[in-house]
């Protein structure tokens, strides 16, 4: 593996002189943090892409799977065969697979219903298996370009590739950028849900009475906004935007041709590192005001309410049995228990339960038992997951699904992909929902998904919102 230090510090700007290449990964901590939002990553140019799509599982484009515990195991298998140690104090991604999961991937992996409304142009897994990555401590202030030589398997030749792709790379980082787009356009774009505010406190009202009648403990119920895109519009100005207006520690830009995505999330799904996982879900959310003392009030009411410390606590006890389905006996432990977290326009309570991998046990065997993350789907898991389908109707997408990498090491980090926008067919996608227990006002519900969406539609307006 060879490892060149850079002396470009902007990781934005890396994005900008690597445009020219194909499925370029941006994993952004955009909002600053001593360790959540520390490093950020920039990867181009696969050596391979491993698809999900139409319930078939590919390897560059070559069916070798049917979808489902079948593709787990062609990607588990591509990821030992490019297996490598990591090299120590550099940040932890250092080549591997970087992409995301659709939250409907979930379909592959449960026996669970298909939406009424499809979201074309979605695959349900797409990771690119990079094998030159540039990552960026941001507490250390400190760059590098990791380049492994991988696919190449002869030692010789892989130094010779290695050595060759981090030319190439410093080659392309030494020229200005080459984005020619004219911003986020001029018109502002009209986002229409696919609830009116009655027929989603309708929904919101169903799904107590499942809760009621003994289905569920809770689940999380969204609506969908979607806008038609002007000619002039270009997706990374608007993700430039995001990432300031809505700075957050696991955000992302993922430029995949036809498909692009911005993601403004602030929730880990998983992290392994040394063999370790960590997951912290988000259950319990609330306004930020502008006026400190109100800021302030609000947080305590968020941190006083019964409703989200509940909704909280049950997902923290699905996940601790989700990983103690991969992890070591009595290593799953709950290290924090409904702390506040404080973003640009809400505040969250946020819990971590951490865990030791058992032997044997890998990250793909860690999505295997707890995706899609249980804070966005409800409990009990599946028939939540039913629920959902049934009462929102289309595909999430993206939505509620994880972005992030599977390194070769066998480190990885993902997100859970809300505040996230997809831009496919011509048209802008993003969601906003909530938690629902049995204690929910359907209105409450309704305003809560509205804050959620906000800061991110905003963001969308000309002049930049607010």
């Amino acid at each position: 593996m060879l490892v060149r230090t850079l002396s470009l510090r902007d990781p934005v700007e890396a994005v900008r002189r690597l445009s020219g290449l194909p499925n370029v990964t941006f994993l952004d901590s955009a909002m600053a943090h001593a360790t959540l939002g520390r490093f950020s990553f920039v990867a181009a140019d696969p050596f391979a892409t491993f698809k999900v799509e139409g319930g078939v599982a590919t390897w560059n484009g070559q069916p070798v799977a049917e979808g489902g515990p079948a593709a787990l195991a062609v990607l588990k298998g591509k990821l030992a065969e490019y297996q490598q140690a990591s090299v120590p104090g550099l940040p932890p991604f250092q080549g591997g697979a970087a992409g995301f999961l659709a939250y409907d991937f979930g379909r592959e992996l449960e026996r669970l219903p298909t939406p009424e409304t499809l979201q074309p142009g979605v695959p349900q897994v797409l990771l690119h298996f990079y094998d030159t990555v540039l990552a960026w401590d941001h507490r250390e202030n400190r760059a590098w370009l990791v380049s492994t030589g991988w696919p190449e398997t002869d030692p010789a030749a892989r130094d010779r590739r290695a050595a060759a792709r981090a030319d190439a790379f410093e080659e392309r980082l030494s020229a200005p950028g080459l984005f020619t787009g004219t911003g986020v356009g001029t018109a502002e774009l009209a986002f229409a849900s696919n609830f009116t505010r009655p027929d989603y406190e309708a929904v919101i009202a169903r799904t107590v009475e499942y809760i009621l009648a003994g289905d569920i403990f809770q689940a999380n119920i969204a609506q969908r906004f979607a806008a038609r895109l002007p000619a002039d519009f270009d997706p990374f100005a608007y993700y430039q935007r995001l990432r300031v207006k809505n700075a957050a520690t696991f955000a992302a830009w993922l430029d995949y041709g036809p498909l692009k995505i911005a993601s403004s999330s602030p929730e880990r799904f998983a992290q392994v590192y040394d063999g370790r996982v960590e997951t912290r879900p988000i259950k319990g959310t609330i306004r930020r005001s502008a006026h400190p003392l109100e800021d302030m009030n609000l947080a305590g009411v968020l941190l006083d309410s019964e409703k989200d410390r509940a909704e909280n606590v049950m997902i923290v006890d699905l996940l601790r049995n989700d990983l103690s389905r991969v992890c070591r006996p009595h290593t799953v432990h709950v290290p924090a228990l409904n702390v506040l977290e404080t973003y640009a326009s809400v505040h969250h309570l946020v819990s971590v339960v951490t865990g030791v991998l058992d032997e044997g046990k890998d990250v793909v065997d860690l999505l295997a038992a707890a995706f899609p993350g249980g804070s966005i789907t409800g409990a009990p898991k599946i028939r939540a997951m039913e629920i959902i389908t049934e009462l929102e109707k289309v595909e999430r997408g993206i939505y509620c699904g994880s972005i992030g990498y599977l390194g070769f090491d066998g480190a990885a980090d993902t997100n859970i992909a809300i505040r996230t926008v997809t831009f496919v067919n011509g048209e802008a996608i993003l969601f906003g929902g909530g938690g629902i227990t049995a204690l929910s006002d359907p209105a409450a519900e309704y305003d809560e998904t509205i804050v959620k969406a906000s800061r991110v539609l905003a963001t969308f307006r000309p002049e930049g919102g607010a």
